[in-house]
């Protein structure tokens, strides 16, 4: 899956305000707690709880 980011298109990026996030290194993470990416996935599709979920939208944030 790709996922495009605003960030690419020289926009300011958009908070998903009903999603939080607290995973500072990722490259959507907005500085406080939100995620900007424009969309998100979660899996994998057989998960029973949510530890066994993953974000996999998650992107390293480069320095």
């Amino acid at each position: 899956m790709f996922f495009t980011d605003a960030i690419s298109f020289n926009r300011a990026p958009k908070h998903n305000r009903g999603i939080s996030c607290s995973v500072k290194n990722c490259a959507y993470h907005d500085g406080v707690h939100y995620c900007t990416a424009e969309k998100i996935a979660v899996g994998p599709a057989a998960a029973t709880n949510s530890t066994q979920t993953v974000c996999a939208t998650f992107k390293p944030k480069s320095f």
